[in-house]
Order: structure tokens, then C-alpha cells, then sequence
């Protein structure tokens, strides 16, 4: 039984660090994150982090809906649920 979930996070480089790119979090079941990997992307936010996905990790499925947030500072990020296909 997998006990794990994924969670992507791409981002809008709201304060211009150059930082374009998206994450993918994998969670054991306490919520606790175990691992991370990120990859580049050309445009920021959803459209551009499945772009790139579907481009650097063909077997990886968006399973939710991205959901809008912002953090403390004021930087724009949207997350949504991930999972590998077969």
C-alpha cells in the first residue's frame, strides 16, 4: 500500500529572483515531506508547469485541480495533487 502523496508547486516569480520553476513534494502518511525534486520551466505558473512537466516527466499525472495561494510575502504559487501513471 502507498502511503505517500505528491504534490506539485509552481510559481509566479513575483519579487524577479529567476527562479522558474516547479516543484514536486512527496508527504509520508504523517504529512511530513520525505523528498523533493524540482525542474525548470519557461513560463511561470499552471500552464507553464505543465508544459514542462509533460516534457521532463511524461509518466507524471496533475490528479487535482491547481489551487491559488499567496504566501507571507506576497509571492503567487498554485499547488495541486500528482501521481505517476502507468
Amino acid at each position: 500500500m502507498n502511503d505517500r502523496t505528491m504534490l506539485l508547486t509552481c510559481y509566479a516569480d513575483t519579487h524577479r529572483y529567476g527562479w522558474h520553476h516547479v516543484d514536486l513534494f512527496t508527504h509520508d502518511s504523517t504529512g511530513r515531506e520525505v523528498n523533493w525534486v524540482h525542474w525548470t520551466v519557461d513560463d511561470d505558473g499552471p500552464d507553464g508547469a505543465d508544459e514542462a512537466t509533460a516534457r521532463v516527466e511524461p509518466t507524471l499525472r496533475r490528479t487535482s485541480a491547481w489551487r491559488h495561494g499567496i504566501s507571507a510575502d506576497g509571492s503567487e504559487y498554485w499547488t495541486a495533487q500528482a501521481s505517476w501513471g502507468d
